[in-house]
């Protein structure tokens, strides 16, 4: 069996998912090949030994909608004869791009593969795809009846679950906020982010992070979910959850390089880290967000790692609540997750976001000396992946 490693991580700059956010002047397929382009220039990789792209894509309708991964490459003027394949696994798209790409190396299948996430919500909106009509149909209506709930809805329900207040959630989401500003302003996302020409513009940095940002400031913010028909079918719910401690709708796309041992050996590559273990699973559908905890159990008893021999954690912050449970659950270092933020203060560009925690996590470990790094990410549906990452 062969070992897949990663080479290298790159992700573009988050910009604010709306009419003149700093990358809505850019067509997905645009974003997406400069991030690539800048990769294979950062490795310099022959683009021609490229086995396939794997790229994760949430919207795939409008303008991402014609494999936006292959569209890319070729925008990018990289060679014809590369294919290109586009998954989608909601927010945990490009995450099992990676997982895709890294057991097809295992099986010998691939040699060297471009692992790729995008998502501009800006011009291409959530949700788009469905085209107002209803997807998960009668039958899982009947059995969830009334029927399934908004992911706003099932961060509260989590919140309600593990009794986490709204001091809790707007704390958490202070915090994230603060830790992306000190990374920033410490240089820490350099060596992660392709500068993106806009125009005549050049964007270098994350557009997303509010310094100052108090649990205080945040305290003043309305719920966002507020429904009087989901309050009388959960009068648990508190009504907690609000747009400062939930993810940023962002335009972004990040990309990365994996090799086989073989391969790497062979063309020179130096790799920054391994993958120690890999799963999905799912919960619960009506909690929605529940799955990156029995993701994570089934990822450590199959690896025979406990979660304190993991350095650090990257759960993506879909809402606070996610990783506030997740933490609870394992009793988890609260010093050692998230620790340059997350998606409430970088952004969750849907089909970026799992290739963009592993850029974020590769640096972070690389930042404190190496170690081990889990990440997890919860799904729409009630699914997560989980992954370990060694630095090497």
């Amino acid at each position: 069996m062969d070992e897949p490693f990663l080479i290298d991580a790159v992700r573009s700059p988050m910009g604010r998912g709306k009419a003149g956010g700093a990358l809505s002047g850019l067509h997905a397929v645009d974003l997406l090949a400069q991030t690539i382009a800048g990769l294979v220039a950062r490795t310099g990789i022959d683009p021609g030994r490229v086995d396939d792209v794997v790229t994760g894509c949430v919207s795939q309708a409008g303008e991402q909608s014609g494999n936006v991964g292959r569209m890319a490459w070729l925008a990018a003027g990289l060679p014809e004869h590369v294919p290109a394949v586009t998954v989608e696994r909601k927010c945990g798209s490009s995450q099992q791009a990676v997982h895709f790409a890294a057991q097809g190396i295992m099986a010998g299948a691939y040699d060297l593969v471009v692992v790729a996430g995008v998502e501009s919500m800006s011009r291409v909106p959530m949700g788009a795809a469905r085209l107002g009509a209803d997807s998960a149909g009668p039958s899982v209506t009947e059995r969830y009846a009334p029927g399934l709930v908004s992911q706003g809805v099932s961060a509260e329900l989590v919140a309600a679950r593990w009794k986490l207040s709204r001091a809790q959630l707007d704390d958490y989401a202070a915090r994230s906020h603060t830790r992306a500003a000190e990374a920033a302003d410490s240089g820490g996302f350099d060596g992660e982010i392709v500068p993106i020409t806009v125009g005549d513009t050049v964007v270098s940095a994350d557009e997303s992070i509010r310094r100052g940002t108090t649990t205080e400031k945040l305290a003043a913010l309305k719920p966002a979910f507020t429904d009087e028909a989901m309050a009388a079918r959960f009068p648990e719910i508190s009504w907690s959850v609000t747009a400062g401690n939930s993810s940023q709708i962002t335009d972004g796309a990040s990309a990365l390089v994996l090799a086989s041992e073989r391969t790497a050996r062979e063309l020179g590559l130096t790799p920054r880290a391994r993958f120690r273990g890999f799963s999905v699973c799912a919960d619960d559908p009506v909690e929605m967000l529940t799955a990156p905890i029995p993701a994570t159990r089934r990822l450590l008893d199959r690896a025979g790692v406990r979660v304190g021999d993991v350095d650090l954690y990257e759960v993506n912050e879909a809402f606070a609540s996610v990783p506030l449970a997740w933490q609870a659950a394992f009793d988890a270092d609260p010093d050692r997750l998230n620790v340059r933020g997350g998606a409430i203060a970088l952004g969750h560009p849907l089909g970026a976001s799992g290739a963009r925690l592993a850029t974020t996590l590769l640096g972070a470990l690389e930042a404190r000396g190496g170690g081990l790094g889990l990440q997890t990410m919860c799904e729409a549906g009630g699914m997560a992946n989980a992954m370990l990452l060694e630095t090497v």
